[in-house]
């Protein structure tokens, strides 16, 4: 009897109604729905279908991996160039609706950038127009200003040079990242510098320009007390947008949905996109890559267990299906009770196949060293001009140990973040710095953080942030929300740092003083 788990308490069957009702049930489940390896229905999707004669890598390959010697890859050639992945209509509808949301996103960050440089401009012509204005529409009515004038001009011209500079490092920054909503402060700022310019040019123009004031020396500090103000300015929004953050008060922590690696972190007053922000800027160098692949196992292990649970009802469908489910439900606690054996030895027949190809990996990139140093050592006798560079000495030795790289990375599932050029450019780079086999097997031996890998194997750049409060909003105790992208999630908990009670205990210093008496009499 095969694997099949067949249950009595039917009527005895021939040979024959065996065979017919295999191939009855065969036929019913070509029509019946398509359903994915968990038993529940699938949703539509569109699937990249191989060529015809071409097996799936995910299907035939994935399962006949763990049973594979360790010899396979020195008489078999893979050539494969399908997709694992599949796309559903939602996700289809997902990504159009980005990408819409991305030519927004482009409006309006040149919306802002246009007013930014406009309500910046006027600021500095500003003081210089309060200046010039008298001298060109009222000249021969203007009191002598004299040396009191000159100084201010002076004051002036190297205040705006202060204030161009500040405003510089401070506002004209390369963008970081497209919020999807305007960041508070920074908009409250400009519209307080807006005001503020908008009502000076009013009593500039009510006060001066109408009565053709002829105090020459009141209109220019009038303009040295513009600049004033807006250094002033300038000053509060240092300590709104850099100051005030500084000070942690909240710990959030990052938990990624798919295999709960998680990573702490301490932030201050801010809100919850910025928040965001921070906590993305902190994925790409802390968590280790994802890596889909290590996933499906487990996955296949669960399918695999459950697809040897069948129920053969010989008396028609007209019998309740109650008893089946019971059946069932008691097989697969029967299995489940000796699945954790199965789940050991998977597990070790796993860890010594990786030490096994580590060992024949590390001793293939020794050997390969080693034949870099003699050949750094022929070099030195050549001329100049037959000297190899690293690049062709990396393709030299990298036959030597591509196939023990190629049989580790495949074992680990690793190999879809590794090509053949990175590693190239890896070893000519470990070359030219003299660095040692330990040095380049590093990256290959763990798995390292995002940043490490070429951006197109990073399989997250577009993010889609859903809270449950407006996102403008500052981090308070006990806030969650999640940060999306197509392969999986971060969930972050906000916690607020405890206060803390520190108190000081007082230690008299004669306390740690004592006596030492010795006897002069001892005995004999």
């Amino acid at each position: 009897m095969d694997t099949e788990s067949t249950y009595s308490g039917y009527s005895y069957y021939s040979s024959h109604s065996k065979k017919s009702h295999r191939q009855g049930e065969r036929t019913r489940e070509r029509h019946k729905s398509p359903r994915n390896k968990d038993g529940r229905v699938s949703e539509k999707s569109v699937t990249i279908q191989p060529p015809t004669g071409e097996p799936l890598l995910g299907n035939d390959s994935t399962r006949t991996e763990e049973v594979q010697d360790d010899n396979w890859g020195e008489t078999t050639t893979a050539i494969t160039g399908t997709s694992e992945h599949s796309i559903s209509q939602e996700d289809i509808a997902r990504i159009s609706k980005d990408m819409e949301d991305s030519v927004g996103l482009d409006c309006k960050r040149y919306l802002g950038l246009t007013v930014a440089s406009f309500l910046g401009l006027l600021v500095f012509l500003t003081p210089i127009a309060f200046i010039l204005l008298p001298p060109i529409l009222w000249r021969d009515e203007l009191e002598p200003c004299g040396t009191i004038c000159e100084g201010l001009f002076i004051s002036v011209a190297f205040k705006l040079l202060i204030l161009l500079i500040g405003t510089w490092a401070l506002f004209f920054r390369k963008r970081r990242a497209d919020m999807p909503r305007v960041f508070v402060f920074r908009a409250l700022l400009l519209v307080l510098i807006f005001l503020f310019v908008v009502s000076y040019w009013l009593f500039y123009g009510v006060r001066i320009l109408d009565s053709r004031d002829r105090n020459y020396q009141g209109i220019v500090q009038y303009a040295v007390s513009l600049v004033d103000a807006l250094l002033f300015i300038h000053y509060l929004a240092i300590i709104l947008l850099e100051l005030r953050q500084l000070q942690p008060m909240f710990t959030l922590q990052v938990v990624r949905s798919t295999d709960g690696e998680s990573r702490f972190y301490s932030l201050g007053h801010l809100s919850i996109q910025r928040a965001a922000l921070v906590v993305l800027e902190n994925y790409y160098k802390d968590f280790t890559i994802y890596n889909p692949n290590l996933l499906t196992a487990s996955k296949f292990r669960a399918a695999k267990h459950m697809a040897g649970l069948k129920v053969y009802n010989v008396d028609g469908p007209s019998n309740n299906a109650t008893g089946q489910s019971r059946a069932m439900i008691a097989a697969a606690a029967r299995r489940r009770d000796s699945s954790h054996n199965e789940l050991y030895y998977e597990e070790a027949e796993h860890e010594r196949r990786v030490k096994k190809r580590k060992a024949r990996l590390v001793v293939a990139v020794e050997e390969a060293f080693i034949h870099i140093q003699r050949l750094q050592a022929e070099e030195q006798q050549k001329t100049p001009g037959e000297v190899m560079d690293p690049r062709e000495a990396a393709q030299a030795i990298f036959p030597s140990m591509a196939r023990a790289l190629q049989k580790y990375l495949r074992t680990t599932r690793q190999q879809n973040y590794h090509s053949m050029e990175s590693i190239l450019q890896h070893l000519a780079f470990c070359i030219t710095n003299g660095m040692t086999p330990k040095a380049f097997l590093e990256r290959y031996l763990s798995a390292g953080p995002t940043l490490q890998y070429d951006k197109d194997r990073w399989l997250s750049t577009q993010w889609r942030l859903v809270s449950d409060e407006a996102v403008t909003n500052g981090l308070r105790d006990g806030i969650v929300f999640v940060l999306k992208c197509l392969d999986f999630s971060l969930v972050v908990n906000v916690k607020k740092i405890p206060f803390i009670i520190l108190s000081e205990e007082f230690i008299d210093p004669k306390s740690h003083k004592f006596v030492l008496r010795l006897q002069s009499e001892t005995s004999v």
